[in-house]
């Protein structure tokens, strides 16, 4: 006797529902989902900063329950109101216009806002006392590298092409120097075609001190320094090759290696000078880290047989590994005679003087290297320069690469090998190094180092910070 239809239609559900629930059983996350977010919440309240920020990636659910206010609020109390840490007065300050306001009358993510910003600012206060401490051969802030790792500061570069597609590339690697700090980005594809680059926009990124391995910490950018690449190519130098790529200086500080035989892009590099390079680098912050203590000048910088004196200069010459140069040169000094064409001459290595005269390191070359190649271009380093004035103020600060070029008439017989050259000119003034290769020794020598500032960069050093 056949069954019921009814009856064969009810079987036949009850077999595909159970070969369901063995294909496709209940997963946790739906488990989860279908839980009171009060229940939720309370669990997540058991949490540390670090991992109720990494739980918020897990879906967006969990995105919207670790913004929770409450939350984070608990969290603000333990680690800044209980712990008595000293908070900056901008953080008192917007503590005590929310003293009326209800925790959760507040957008979603607000107090986990002010928890990374109070965490940023109180490390600010612990490190920038570190900052007053003062080469004595650079005029500069002696822990600048070690201020800048333990804020964790890092940067970005923003590149976008002639259609408006913009990308954001993390660092590949960096190189601190006494003075600078060399920044570099590796193409591996992701860079647009050196023919199609339209801008550039230089990042720093201050990251908070959360223990989530795999996440990119949340952090602040602060926009450093924007190019318009369009207009740069057009005056762009080259300044060395090899048999891989070519090198071109767009402005003093920023060179961006070409690969010869495709026209794309190997690296961009930055070199930044590290006057001021914190405060520049999280500029974004409410807090100032580093003040230069004001010294009263006298009433003229110019006696009647100087224009200047009293200036200190620094100077390193280094590549992307080592040291090549390094030397400090005080008591500088300019005759108003030597004040010619709007341009104040410092001395510090005369090629008369032959016990001025200093051997280099190294040869002048610069190492690159980018994904899994690497190479050497010759005749060229990066130069970083530091003049003081005669107060021990940062007058002007220059890190840029360079290039040497071969003399055709040698600026000092007391030599018998080739002479080269290395010019660096910008608005601020010029600086010229002359060397000499001595083959026996295989080694260059430093033999005439000329600093010329220009008498406007003077008037405006001055009428600014004095």
């Amino acid at each position: 006797m056949a069954a019921p239809k009814a009856v064969t239609c009810r079987v036949r559900a009850v077999r595909t529902s159970k070969r369901a629930d063995k294909s496709s059983p209940a997963s946790p996350q739906k488990f989860m989902e279908r839980m009171p977010s009060e229940i939720l919440i309370k669990i997540l309240s058991y949490l540390d900063a670090s991992a109720l920020f990494s739980i918020s990636h897990v879906n967006k659910l969990f995105y919207q329950l670790a913004n929770d206010n409450a939350l984070w609020n608990k969290i603000y109390i333990a680690e800044f109101v209980r712990s008595k840490k000293q908070k900056p007065k901008c953080i008192d300050e917007l503590l005590l216009k929310m003293a009326t306001v209800e925790v959760q009358d507040l957008p979603a993510g607000y107090w986990k806002w002010l928890c990374f910003r109070t965490a940023a600012a109180c490390d600010m206060n612990k490190w920038k006392r570190h900052l007053e401490l003062i080469s004595c051969h650079t005029g500069l802030p002696s822990q600048t590298e070690r201020v800048l790792r333990n804020l964790h500061v890092t940067w970005e570069l923003t590149v976008s092409d002639k259609s408006g597609q913009e990308g954001t590339h993390e660092l590949s690697w960096s190189l601190f120097c006494e003075t600078s700090v060399t920044l570099c980005w590796s193409g591996g594809g992701g860079l647009p075609n050196y023919q199609q680059f339209s801008t550039l926009q230089l990042h720093g990124v201050r990251r908070i001190a959360l223990n989530c391995p795999g996440l990119k910490k949340p952090g602040c950018r602060s926009l450093m320094l924007k190019l318009d690449v369009q207009t740069l190519t057009k005056s762009a130098q080259v300044i060395g090759q090899d048999q891989l790529v070519e090198l071109k200086l767009l402005q003093p500080g920023i060179i961006i290696g070409v690969w010869r035989d495709q026209r794309s892009v190997a690296f961009v590099m930055f070199i930044l000078h590290v006057h001021r390079l914190v405060e520049r680098s999280i500029r974004g912050s409410s807090d100032c880290p580093y003040v230069e203590p004001t010294i009263k000048p006298p009433f003229d910088d110019i006696d009647p047989e100087y224009g200047l004196h009293g200036y200190q200069l620094h100077i390193v010459l280094h590549d992307t590994v080592r040291e090549i140069m390094s030397g400090s040169f005080s008591q500088l000094f300019c005759r108003r005679t030597q004040i010619c064409d709007g341009l104040i001459q410092l001395t510090a290595i005369s090629r008369t003087d032959l016990s001025q005269h200093t051997p280099l390191s190294g040869n002048i070359t610069l190492p690159w290297r980018c994904d899994a190649l690497q190479g050497t271009v010759q005749n060229c380093c990066i130069m970083n320069l530091t003049l003081l004035d005669e107060f021990k103020k940062p007058f002007w600060c220059v890190s840029s690469p360079v290039s040497t070029e071969q003399e055709k008439t040698p600026v000092s017989y007391d030599y018998d090998g080739e002479h080269f050259l290395i010019h660096y000119q910008d608005s601020g003034g010029q600086v010229k190094m002359r060397l000499v290769w001595m083959e026996e020794q295989r080694q260059f020598f430093l033999i005439s180092l000329v600093v010329y500032v220009t008498v406007r960069k003077v008037n405006k050093h001055f009428s600014r910070d004095y």
